[in-house]
């Protein structure tokens, strides 16, 4: 067992949590939960895996994945959604780390999503940082999708399994929460949309999914997800839009 901290941060997940927990216990020697007031039974299972559970209000996923940072008595941290679990080669890897004499900030691991049981192939490898030295680096602060921040890196062998949606409908009915929160991100930087953007950037994306990343050579999935994946970031302009106008709005009645 190493010395590092797993941190996951939960809401209403248990069903995964068991095995999110269980799949980093070789690994780590301290796991908390950052959970967002789970009205299931979230908590009652963490704990009784011995998990140190903190109920914290959501602060975007940025900010939520840091909060526990400072009370994790370990430097290294090891960052996990509640649907996300390491596979053995990625426990394996971590395990043969000296993370003491490391000269690295952080290291990368390929992430392997699955809609269902099936396998999305269009989206793998999706390497990302989740194993970093807090003393080096951490967890930029968007509200969505945000990533660890790394000067110094490398790439471990193995897999995050990350089980994201149990099917299309219920990944088609988290677009209004994703692409309302990839608005604000865009509003927030000051980056404003014109009446085609929407249309232009959705295009671009479906077109991009399903011809430059080969999704139309991974049958039926790789059409949905790039179809799918267009219409999110159309809604995600329109939003823009729309919090443009509600912006103008409120300006002309000052």
């Amino acid at each position: 067992m190493k010395n590092i901290t797993t941190i996951i941060i939960t809401l209403n997940e248990e069903e995964n949590i068991e095995a999110c927990i269980n799949s980093v216990q070789k690994i780590s020697n301290e796991v908390i939960v950052v959970d967002s007031n789970s009205s299931d039974n979230t908590r009652k299972i963490a704990e009784s895996l011995g998990a140190k559970v903190i109920v914290q209000n959501y602060l975007g996923d940025g900010p939520q994945k840091a909060f526990a940072e400072d009370i994790a008595q370990n430097d290294w941290i090891l960052s996990l959604d509640a649907d996300e679990r390491l596979d053995t080669n990625a426990v394996d890897a971590i395990s043969a780390l000296d993370l003491a004499s490391s000269s690295y900030d952080a290291y990368s691991l390929s992430r392997k999503t699955y809609i269902g049981k099936n396998f999305i192939k269009l989206w793998y490898p999706d390497r990302l940082f989740r194993l970093y030295n807090r003393k080096k680096c951490g967890y930029t602060q968007e509200i969505g999708h945000a990533s660890v921040n790394a000067t110094l890196t490398s790439s471990l062998d193995g897999d995050i399994l990350h089980y994201s949606y149990s099917d299309y409908p219920q990944m088609i009915n988290n677009i209004s929460k994703f692409s309302f929160r990839g608005a604000k991100m865009l509003y927030k930087k000051k980056k404003y949309a014109k009446w085609y953007d929407p249309m232009m950037h959705g295009i671009f994306v479906f077109l991009k999914k399903l011809v430059l990343k080969g999704g139309m050579f991974h049958g039926r999935h790789g059409w949905n997800v790039s179809v799918i994946s267009g219409f999110n970031t159309y809604m995600k302009y329109a939003m823009l839009l729309e919090l443009q106008d509600e912006n103008k709005n409120s300006e002309s009645l000052l």
